[in-house]
């Protein structure tokens, strides 16, 4: 069952704001006024992408104390790990930080968990045979902070733990030798949500000696932030812009070889070009196998190595599509057959992999805008992923039910759990009845949001150029979307495998413009000759034309409520 959507357009600028902000354009003008940018000093930073606040490292707890030992280690030769996440969050905090730590002089390892044989974060297992290993320092990138019992365990050890994350902390911290993350109580750093790459990087910037350069990790920050769907404001935006322009310069053979098969030309790489392309490629390495390739990809100086692991990759990629499909649509006939009316989506099976089940989550949460959890079922645990919407905080949901979880984490839109099987039929009800206490009643459906409503003739070249101006744009700082009403459709048709995106000429009467929604194939049959559409405003190159297009978000009969 698909649910309908609802759009919202931006209030009209305030006079005060329209006065402030009098020296841009008036489209930009209410751009940057719906980014929370009145005044024409808020603005300007804001476009050049320049901090305003101090972003010095050592504000972060636990920062000194991570620095002197890691100095420490490298000093005197002793065996250190890096233990990383096999998402590309995770991945690329791991990479950085080996580089780095390499070019100190380190003695340093990689060491990311398999999905499959160990699951999410810090385990006791992985710890004993890196400390038999010789290894006695182990600093955590994207994982940790809801890990008490390892830490304890690496305590017994004798290893030192050093924590850096970004999830949400529990009210319990590790008992570690040092917690890096801005999210707990009593941080003094002023940005809150840099992902866990860009903790990786502050760690980096600290550890390094004064006035060296790190402008070179930067592509490996803007991958991770962008995938990890980190909101892109503050010191994120500010990072991934200056990523992007090292990216489209990088050195990373493995980056040119992914690239290229992906069809990215990285001279004008975007953060489209992540979250699409390069993300899902670097990802499907951990959830259908194993994360080391992603990380050697991103490591390897040895081109033939690089081409190799970059065709791996893509052909798992390909893999992980299908079997997301599969299991989305496996998961929706369970999760609808058992409770149609649920406010929350539970699916679970022994047969779902668990490298994809967080995506069909996603997917179940686009189709039917509810949270949903999807897991696999193995002999004494169930492990689950679980993805929601705005109006409800998943983490915050499994914490009212962690006397019955082995462990849980994440945020308020994604999370992932373990319980034991014994417990996962009470697990099942107490969130649906948490969802339901939250939702029930409310009028739940996805909201599209404009920043208003223009006509075609205010779609000149020159406005792509002020669109330039808010990137990088995604999660947080969304692209601009505009509304034009009582579009006469032209031609109609769809394009793409089965059909599935909608290809359109649209006209007021005067302007004619090429449209394109992707994913709206299923639109055409019942498609008016007039309509109201919510889109981006795109150059769009093809066979070494450039047109300027629509790029539909939305499309309803004119004259329909927004």
């Amino acid at each position: 069952m698909s649910y309908p959507k609802r759009w919202r357009i931006a209030p009209p600028l305030t006079s005060q704001a329209n006065e402030a902000l009098a020296a841009f354009p008036p489209i930009l003008r209410q751009l940057l006024f719906n980014r929370g940018y009145p005044t024409d000093a808020e603005a300007r930073s804001f476009l050049k992408a320049e901090a305003d606040f101090d972003p010095d490292p050592y504000q972060m707890t636990g920062m000194q104390v991570a620095v002197e030992r890691l100095r420490r280690a490298v000093a005197q030769g002793e065996p250190l790990a890096i233990y990383g996440d096999y998402d590309v969050d995770g991945v690329t905090a791991t990479a950085l930080l080996v580089d780095v730590l390499r070019d100190l002089g380190a003695d340093v390892r990689p060491y990311i968990p398999n999905r499959f044989d160990e699951g999410y974060g810090l385990n006791p297992e992985a710890l004993d045979a890196l400390a038999a290993d010789g290894v006695r320092l182990v600093v955590t990138v994207d994982c940790g902070i809801r890990s008490p019992g390892e830490a304890a365990h690496a305590r017994a050890l004798g290893v030192d733990l050093i924590i850096t994350d970004h999830h949400q902390p529990a009210d319990e911290l590790p008992a570690a030798l040092a917690v890096i993350n801005p999210k707990q109580i009593g941080d003094a750093y002023p940005d809150k949500d840099l992902a866990g790459v860009g903790i990786a990087y502050k760690l980096a910037q600290a550890l390094v000696p004064a006035g060296s350069d790190t402008t070179g990790l930067l592509d490996l920050v803007a991958l991770g932030t962008v995938a990890d769907l980190a909101p892109l404001t503050g010191e994120n935006r500010i990072l991934v812009r200056a990523g992007l322009r090292q990216m489209r310069q990088t050195r990373r053979q493995g980056l040119f070889s992914l690239a290229n098969l992906a069809g990215v030309v990285l001279a004008s790489v975007s953060t489209t070009s992540i979250g699409f392309m390069l993300g899902p490629r670097l990802n499907a390495a951990g959830r259908l196998e194993s994360a080391l390739d992603a990380y050697e990809l991103l490591t390897t100086v040895d081109v033939f190595r690089a081409g190799q692991l970059a065709q791996q990759l893509d052909v798992q990629n390909r893999e992980r599509q299908v079997l997301t499909r599969t299991i989305q649509e496996q998961a929706e006939a369970l999760a609808i057959q058992e409770d149609p009316a649920a406010d929350l989506l539970f699916a679970v099976h022994p047969d779902f992999n668990p490298g994809v089940v967080g995506l069909a989550a996603a997917r179940l949460v686009e189709t039917h805008y509810r949270p949903a959890a999807v897991g696999q079922i193995s002999e004494e645990v169930t492990r689950c992923s679980c993805r929601s919407i705005p109006e409800f905080h998943i983490t915050a949901a499994l914490d009212q039910c962690r006397d019955l979880l082995v462990r849980h984490g994440g945020h308020a839109a994604a999370a992932g759990f373990t319980v034991r099987n014994e417990n996962l039929e009470e697990l099942k009800s107490r969130l649906k009845a948490i969802a339901k206490q939250q939702l029930g009643g409310q009028d739940l459906r996805r909201t599209l949001s404009a920043d208003a409503e223009v006509s075609l003739t205010d779609l000149r070249p020159e406005l792509l150029k002020h669109l330039g101006d808010l990137q990088p744009t995604g999660y947080g700082n969304p692209e601009a979307v505009f509304v034009t009403r009582a579009m006469q459709v032209k031609g109609a048709r769809t394009v793409g495998a089965e059909g599935r995106h909608l290809k359109l000429t649209v006209s007021d009467g005067r302007l004619t413009f090429d449209a394109i929604g992707f994913r709206l194939g299923d639109l055409l049959p019942n498609l008016a000759s007039q309509v109201d559409v919510l889109y981006t405003f795109e150059a769009n190159a093809y066979n070494g034309r450039v047109s300027l297009q629509l790029n539909l978000k939305d499309i309803k009969p004119a004259g329909d409520p927004d």
